[in-house]
């Protein structure tokens, strides 16, 4: 896989449809980048994906609902791997309006200024009723951006939990049951050092305080942006993060290796 790609939509349960995407990171393997739709009684989108890919965003979002029929967007941060659609979104579905945070709002106005009339701010700890279910916010374990708010879904049991439990893979999966254990470890632990560096600072035993808080929420399904739906408690995905502390800090290429790199690829 040379270039992202936006695969077809996949369910998740018996509510959730994923809508997954993969982006190619040159010599360490494939990236998911997955949105989801909560089949609520008021339809609730998480994440808007990647620009690069919205056209065939739209097209697997309409296959599974009306775009029209959305009211809620769950923001869960603001990198552009999961705002790619947001404006077109926010035409496509009038009724719809997008949960996030005061920081989230304020990094928005930096390049694609949110509507505040469309905004409803809610906090960790917080909740929403969207008709047949209250969404818990949570601030997942590991982040890379402040605003990070991931939910707990109280009818699905759900987690939805943002970067968090991310892996790199070497070919696309619906279920991360079908990664081998120690590729799903090896894959979660590099993606955490990339994308949550500060974890090498962070005391172990708060740490781990925050690793119970999310077993403690008892959740059926772990859905993260970048890695396939999970089955079940997470409790090895928990380990996994648990082992991010003591691991090697992530290095990316210099020029040199960077160079050696664009030769190789040149040469294909």
């Amino acid at each position: 896989m040379d270039q992202p790609t936006m695969f077809k939509p996949y369910r998740a349960a018996a509510d959730i449809d994923v809508l997954p995407s993969y982006f190619p990171i040159p010599g360490m393997g494939i990236l998911p980048i997955n949105a989801f739709l909560l089949k609520a009684a008021e339809p609730v989108l998480v994440d808007t994906g990647l620009v690069l890919l919205s056209d065939g965003y739209i097209e697997a979002l309409s296959s599974v609902i009306d775009p029209a029929d959305l009211r809620w967007l769950w923001l869960t941060h603001c990198d552009q791997d999961h705002v790619g659609s947001l404006h077109r979104l926010l035409k496509l579905a009038p009724q719809m309006r997008v949960v996030t945070t005061f920081i989230g709002v304020g990094k928005m106005s930096l390049f694609a200024p949110l509507p505040m009339d469309r905004v409803y701010l809610l906090n960790p700890g917080q909740s929403l009723s969207v008709g047949d279910r209250t969404l818990m916010a949570v601030k997942p374990p590991t982040y890379d951006a402040p605003e990070t708010t991931g939910f707990l879904d109280t009818k699905s049991r759900a987690f939805f939990s943002a970067d968090c439990f991310g892996a790199l893979m070497s070919e696309p999966v619906e279920n991360a049951a079908d990664i081998r254990p120690e590729d799903l470890r090896d894959g979660m632990v590099t993606w955490a050092t990339v994308d949550a560096p500060w974890l090498h600072l962070t005391d172990g035993i708060r740490f781990a305080q925050s690793l119970g808080r999310i077993r403690a929420l008892e959740p059926k399904v772990i859905l993260s942006a970048h890695l396939p739906a999970v089955h079940g408690s997470g409790d090895e995905l928990l380990d996994h993060l648990a082992a991010v502390l003591a691991a090697e800090p992530f290095v990316g290429p210099d020029q040199p290796a960077l160079e050696a790199m664009m030769a190789k690829m040149a040469a294909k």
